[in-house]
């Protein structure tokens, strides 16, 4: 009797894994003809952080990577170690939400399943050129929704300027040359309208936002209005992206992890994307 139990158990176990293997190989395959796990390309939506590195004018710091040690060790390999140094928000980077709201996730905080995902391009390279003063509004919102249809649920929106065409060129990224407190006066370069922040926070369910300047807010923002919306909702941004002229308008699926700072408000990015359709 008790070999019966056994065996029956054994059989019952040996059951369960088969039908646990096969669902899991169903999932691998279903994942294996489509994305993530089939081969794809993948497009570098992030600059190198060097001594070309653009920071905000009134940063004391740039980056800086000091040689530890480089080359041939006495027991006759090659070794190699570096120091860095860099501010959270410079070159293209995280914004997390406590960057602008005392209560909003620290970078170690953000969930994974908001750096990644579906996410749409919003073009406005035509307004942005005319006026480097360019406030991204409702309008061109609505204008590529009725070309595409309303922006997917828990989707990520990146507004292309074309103004990374000028970086690292300081003066025509920033539309000054100037640092310091001096320069921000000055700083001429287009930037989410606040209005149509707290549009999409309260009309469309987005999990983050980019685009290709060296802030979400303009140039000319005193308060970062645009921030504030976005970082009191916990919407976390990405500025100073590249290379947007390489992704279409929709069917963009995209990779966004920084550097797991604890308790930090922002960090380098490193951002890869690639096209699902």
């Amino acid at each position: 009797m008790m070999n019966s139990i056994k065996k029956y158990s054994q059989l019952i176990r040996g059951a369960g894994l088969i039908i646990l293997i096969s669902c899991q190989n169903q999932e691998v395959e279903k994942e294996v003809k489509g994305f993530p796990l089939a081969e794809v390309e993948w497009i570098d939506l992030s600059y190198s952080f060097d001594s070309t590195t653009l920071y905000w004018p009134n940063n004391p710091d740039g980056f800086q990577l000091r040689e530890d040690a480089a080359g041939v060790t006495d027991l006759g390999y090659y070794y190699s170690s570096y120091t860095l140094l860099t501010p959270e928000h410079g070159g293209t980077h995280l914004d997390a939400p406590i960057h602008f709201y005392e209560n909003g996730e620290t970078v170690d905080e953000l969930a994974l399943s908001k750096l990644t995902g579906q996410a749409v391009l919003i073009d406005v390279r035509v307004q942005a050129f005319e006026n480097r003063d360019y406030l991204i509004d409702t309008a061109a919102v609505l204008n590529w929704e009725k070309k595409f249809g309303q922006i997917p649920d828990h989707a990520m929106v990146l507004f292309r300027t074309g103004y990374g065409q000028f970086y690292p060129d300081r003066e025509g990224y920033f539309g000054t040359a100037k640092t310091g407190e001096g320069a921000i006066p000055e700083l001429h370069f287009p930037g989410i309208d606040p209005e149509l922040a707290t549009w999409l926070v309260k009309n469309r369910k987005i999990k983050a936002v980019g685009l290709d300047t060296p802030s979400l807010d303009y140039g000319q923002s005193k308060d970062f209005a645009a921030h504030q919306a976005l970082m009191e909702a916990q919407i976390p941004g990405f500025e100073n992206l590249a290379n947007l002229d390489q992704l279409p308008e929709k069917g963009i699926y995209v990779v966004a992890l920084p550097m797991k700072i604890k308790g930090g408000s922002g960090g380098p990015l490193r951002v890869i994307a690639t096209v699902l359709e």
